[in-house]
């Protein structure tokens, strides 16, 4: 009778946990309000992967503040906050900047978001708005009714008259940072800091054009040293970039044929749509995901 019944309790708790890891990951990590109490670690890749450990990016610091709060994504790896800090402190020395306005980090324990965003998952992504601070006493409320400003023109092509030398310096300290990995801009941002770089332009290797990107610049860390379960990207900047630093006409792409895509829309893919962010299972995550999700 015993053995039967702790057959039966163990079928259970089997079933469970398979029922649990075909749940999506992002509801299941979008209901975490705190961070796992577990020492700090990135699990994964950027984009599928979870966190544990994390530390909260305070609310309010001298030199920055935290935005969209209702959202609890203010939550980074140590490391990334104390960068998040440091630059902050660096942006406050320029002209007409109080600081940074902070947007997105990860959720309480990473994973994917209940909404948006395919990275920002291992405590290692953050979105840093385009508008200079003005104020840094901001309220709750006042963080989710103000906006930042777009730095790029409508048609996509060039940088408007928000652009500014500041933020070309801000930029540039980003990049030349040995934490950060790369740094993601709007394309007419990237082909604005080549045309006047001048002949300093090592730092222009890691910034990297994408769409999108041109009310806040996205700044991802590389792995930490001795995060034996994060997944470093492939390809490196060094890669993409050939060596160099990336102004060539894989940059021109984005503000030409990327613009013009073909009138007849291509054949759809046969077989089952690719998961991203909004469709991953626990299951697609990395095993030591269910761990953080579990843990106190």
């Amino acid at each position: 009778m015993f053995r039967t019944l702790l057959a039966a309790l163990c079928l259970i708790a089997t079933l469970g946990g398979a029922a649990e890891a075909e749940q999506l990951a992002r509801n299941l990590f979008g209901a975490k309000a705190t961070p796992s109490r577990q020492d700090p670690e990135p699990i994964g890749f950027y984009s599928k992967g979870c966190a544990a450990g994390l530390v909260a990016m305070p609310e309010t610091g001298p030199t920055w503040q935290a935005m969209r709060l209702s959202r609890n994504r203010n939550w980074g790896h140590p490391e990334m906050i104390t960068f998040l800090q440091d630059l902050s402190r660096y942006a406050a020395s320029l002209p007409g900047w109080k600081g940074l306005y902070v947007g997105d980090i990860s959720q309480p324990r990473g994973g994917p978001m209940t909404g948006g965003h395919a990275s920002h998952q291992i405590g290692l992504d953050a979105d840093i708005w385009m508008l200079p601070p003005k104020s840094l006493k901001l309220s709750r409320s006042e963080r989710e009714k103000i906006s930042s400003i777009s730095v790029r023109t409508n048609d996509q092509r060039a940088v408007n008259g928000n652009w500014s030398g500041q933020h070309m310096a801000l930029l540039k300290a980003a990049a030349s940072d040995p934490r950060v990995d790369r740094v993601f801009v709007a394309a007419a941002v990237k082909i604005e800091m080549c045309r006047t770089a001048g002949s300093d332009r090592a730092w222009l290797q890691k910034v990297r054009p994408i769409y999108g990107h041109n009310t806040h610049f996205h700044v991802r860390l590389k792995c930490p040293k001795g995060a034996r379960n994060c997944e470093t990207q492939k390809p490196t900047v060094r890669s993409l970039s050939k060596g160099g630093d990336g102004c060539d006409e894989t940059l021109t792409w984005w503000v030409t044929d990327y613009l013009n895509p073909p009138k007849t829309a291509p054949a759809k893919p046969k077989g089952p749509p690719k998961k991203g962010a909004k469709t991953y299972t626990l299951s697609d995550l990395p095993r030591e995901c269910r761990n953080v999700l579990a843990a106190r």
